[in-house]
């Protein structure tokens, strides 16, 4: 049954993205800015590795984004930060050394690259994560690889605004209530991410 996401109104900001699918528990999409690269999530919970996983991305031995659920709205989120990583680096403008670490950097409303690592990055203690892919192709093999480097159980992604923190995600993000009287959280994030560049 395919996803529904909320579209983002009120931004004039807004990137292309082609139609969604969904395979199993995960979720891929083609970038249609960018049809040769697709992104796929994989949420899990109950992670009892987040130690060595993070230690593995660090050093190059997972090609993913790990991220934080607790500091995703939505699925859509993460589209924007990917989309907006790819963009930079087909450009060569990254600030960051890799695609991955540049769709964590890319979540953040600021640009202090230690502080969107600290925020949306997976940590040690954690117990869920959102792993995120950028492919061209053989995406079975990149889910099974995925799958058993995750000591974790596998969860539908959108289960995951059921490990959302929308306090800490509203007070990071400097969420009004006027804004979200006015539109979604997720509208707001959104706008948030796609502006900082100009702040």
């Amino acid at each position: 049954m395919p996803v529904d996401f909320q579209p983002v109104t009120g931004c004039s900001f807004l990137y292309a993205l082609n139609e969604k699918k969904t395979i199993s528990m995960h979720l891929t999409h083609q970038l249609e800015l960018f049809p040769d690269h697709k992104v796929t999530q994989v949420l899990f919970k109950d992670v009892k590795n987040a130690a060595e996983l993070r230690q593995n991305a660090v050093s190059g031995k997972i090609s993913a984004a790990l991220i934080k659920p607790a500091m995703v709205v939505n699925g859509f989120q993460v589209l924007v930060a990917a989309n907006r990583a790819v963009s930079l680096q087909k450009t060569g403008k990254m600030k960051t050394r890799s695609l991955y670490s540049e769709i964590i950097f890319s979540l953040s409303p600021t640009n202090n690259i230690s502080e969107a690592f600290k925020r949306f990055g997976i940590s040690d203690g954690d117990d869920s994560v959102l792993v995120v892919l950028v492919h061209g192709g053989d995406e079975p093999q990149l889910l099974s690889d995925i799958k058993t480097m995750v000591d974790g159980e596998q969860v539908p992604v959108e289960d995951i605004s059921l490990l959302t923190d929308q306090e800490r995600i509203k007070k990071l993000y400097k969420v009004t209530p006027q804004e979200e009287k006015c539109g979604t959280l997720l509208d707001a994030v959104v706008c948030r991410m796609a502006i900082k560049d100009a702040l």
